[in-house]
C-alpha cells in the first residue's frame, strides 16, 4: 500500500498540473481542495485494486486444491512394465473403464467357396457361395471399450462397444450394448449382442456352423445346420432387449430380437423364391438353465411372433407367408477344467429342432476338449417339403446340391489344436483347425440318392491385448 500511494500522488499532481494550466479554478484554495479530493479518490481506487489482487490469489489457491482432490479421487494409472491387473482408468465416476482388443487372422483352404451347407467358413462377408475351391487370408482386428459402475448396494450399470476392422477393408461392429441391474440377481440389456449360447462348439476354429450372427444363416441350396441362433442376436438389421434373473443355481433369460426377418436368408432367397419384407419380425427366445460346479444344463425356445412379416408372391400375385419359425433346443456341459485346469475335460452335448414354413430341421452335436486338443461331431437332418425349381434356375443355382424337395443328411467331424504362447509371448496363440463333411440326399423328383464331400483347414493367429 505504501508503494501505491506515492504513485497515486504523482498521478494526482499530473492531473492537477493540467488543471492549473487550463486555468479552470479561480483561487489557490479551490485548487488545493480539488487536488486533495482527487488524491482521496486515487487512494480509494488503489485499495480496491489491492483487494482484487488478493482475491485472485485466493481463488488460484482454491483451484489448485480442487484439481489435486479430483486427481486423487479419479486416478489415471500408467505403467510401463506390463498391464496392471487393477483399475486402468477411472473417469467420470466409473468404477472400471477397460480398453482391450484382439487380433484374429486366418489362412484358409476349403473345397468350396463361401458356405459349406450353412457354414460360414470365412470372416470375409464378400465371399459368395460357389463351386470353386477357396484359398484366402481373412480376419479382423477388434478394439473394445467397456465401462462399469457399481453402487455399494450391488446395483450396477455399464456399457460395451466393440468396433472391428476386417481384412477386406471394411469396418464392422461386434457388440454395442448398455446394461444395468443388481449383481447376482437380475439384469436388463439393450443393443447389439449375443444371448445365451445353446449350441457351444468348444474350441472350434473353422466350421462355425450358421455363422456367429443372426444374418445369412440360411443359404438356399446349401442345407441348414440349425443351432438355435436365429433369435440369439448380433443382427445387422435390428437390435436386442434382454432380461435375466438368477435364483440360486437357476438362471432365467428372455431375449427379444427385432429385425428385418429376410436378413436371415442369404440374398433373401428361400426355397427358390425371392422374399419380400412387409414388417419386422420379433423373436422371443426364453432360456432356463441350471448351473452346478462342473455340470450345467439349459433348455430354450425361439419363435417369431409376428405373422405375415415376409413372404413371396405366387403366380396369382398372392403373398405366401414364410415367416413362421419355431425352434427348440437343449444343451448340457461338463466343465472339468474348473477343478483341474491341466487335465480336466470340457464336453458338450447339444440338440436343436426347427419347425419352419415348408421345412423341418434337426441337429445334434457332441464335442470334447482335453488339454489343447478338441474333437467334435455334428449331425443335421433337413426335410424340405416345397422348393421352387424355376426359382433356382432363375437365380443361377443349378449347381446347388439342396435344390429340390426331399430329405438331406449332413455328417461333420471337426477338430482343432491350440499352440499357446508362441515365441514365449503371453496371449499370442495359434489354432490349427480342420473339418470334413459328408452330404447324403434322398431327393423327391430326381429320385437321386447321392452323396458329396466337403472339407477344409485353417491356421488362425490370435493375439489378445
Amino acid at each position: 500500500m505504501r508503494k501505491i500511494k506515492p504513485i497515486a500522488l504523482l498521478m494526482g499532481l499530473a492531473v492537477s498540473g493540467s488543471a492549473f494550466a487550463s486555468g479552470a479554478p479561480s483561487s489557490l484554495e479551490a485548487r488545493m481542495a480539488l487536488l486533495e479530493q482527487r488524491l482521496q479518490q486515487a487512494e480509494a481506487r488503489a485499495d480496491t485494486a489491492e483487494k482484487q489482487i488478493q482475491q485472485l490469489k485466493k481463488q488460484d489457491v482454491q483451484r489448485g486444491q480442487e484439481i489435486a482432490s479430483v486427481k486423487e479421487a479419479n486416478p489415471v494409472e500408467v505403467k510401463t512394465e506390463g498391464i496392471s491387473k487393477d483399475k486402468l482408468l477411472t473417469l467420470n465416476g466409473f468404477d472400471n473403464l477397460k480398453l482391450y482388443g484382439d487380433v484374429e487372422f486366418n489362412v484358409d483352404g476349403a473345397s468350396r467357396s463361401g458356405q459349406l451347407t450353412s457354414i460360414r467358413t470365412s470372416d470375409n462377408k464378400n465371399w459368395r457361395p460357389g463351386t470353386n475351391e477357396r484359398w484366402d487370408v481373412n480376419g479382423r482386428l477388434l478394439i473394445g471399450l467397456d465401462g462399469y459402475r457399481r453402487n455399494d448396494n450391488g446395483q450396477f450399470s455399464g456399457f460395451s462397444v466393440q468396433p472391428t476392422a476386417d481384412l477386406n477393408g471394411s469396418m464392422t461392429l461386434d457388440d454395442a450394448a448398455f446394461f444395468f441391474g443388481e449383481e447376482k440377481d437380475w439384469m436388463a440389456k439393450i443393443g447389439r449382442f449375443e444371448a445365451y449360447d445353446m449350441f457351444p462348439l468348444n474350441q472350434d476354429t473353422f466350421i462355425e456352423y450358421s455363422g456367429n450372427t443372426a444374418n445369412d444363416l440360411y443359404a438356399d441350396g446349401y442345407g441348414y445346420v440349425y443351432m438355435m441362433k436365429e433369435g440369439r442376436g448380433r443382427s445387422d438389421s435390428g437390435g436386442n432387449i434382454l432380461l435375466n434373473k438368477n435364483i440360486g443355481n437357476w438362471y432365467f433369460e428372455l431375449n427379444t430380437l427385432l429385425e428385418d426377418g429376410t436378413s436371415l436368408f442369404a440374398e433373401q432367397n428361400y426355397h427358390g423364391n425371392k422374399l419380400e419384407q412387409d414388417k419386422n419380425v420379433a423373436y422371443l427366445r426364453p432360456v432356463i438353465a441350471w448351473k452346478g460346479e462342473a455340470f450345467s444344463v439349459a433348455a430354450a425356445a425361439e419363435t417369431n411372433v409376428v405373422n405375415n412379416a415376409y413372404g413371396y408372391k405366387n403366380d396369382q400375385g398372392e403373398t405366401i407367408d414364410q415367416s413362421k419359425r419355431n425352434g427348440y433346443g437343449m444343451t448340457m456341459t461338463w466343465n472339468g477344467q474348473k477343478a483341474d485346469p491341466e487335465n480336466g475335460i470340457v464336453a458338450n452335448l447339444s440338440t436343436a429342432y426347427m419347425d419352419a414354413s415348408d421345412e423341418k430341421d434337426f441337429t445334434v452335436g457332441a464335442n470334447a476338449l482335453w488339454k489343447r486338443f478338441e474333437l467334435g461331431y455334428i449331425y443335421a437332418h433337413n426335410k424340405i417339403e416345397d422348393f421352387s425349381m424355376d426359382g433356382v434356375r432363375a437365380s443361377d443355382y443349378d449347381d446347388d446340391w439342396f435344390n429340390e424337395p426331399g430329405s438331406y443328411d449332413i455328417h461333420t467331424i471337426h477338430a482343432s489344436y491350440l499352440i499357446p504362447n508362441v515365441m514365449n509371448m503371453q496371449n499370442f496363440n495359434v489354432y490349427l483347425g480342420a473339418y470334413m463333411s459328408m452330404l447324403d440326399g434322398d431327393k423327391t423328383y430326381s429320385n437321386d440318392d447321392d452323396s458329396e464331400q466337403r472339407y477344409g483347414g485353417r491356421v488362425r493367429f490370435k493375439y489378445f491385448f
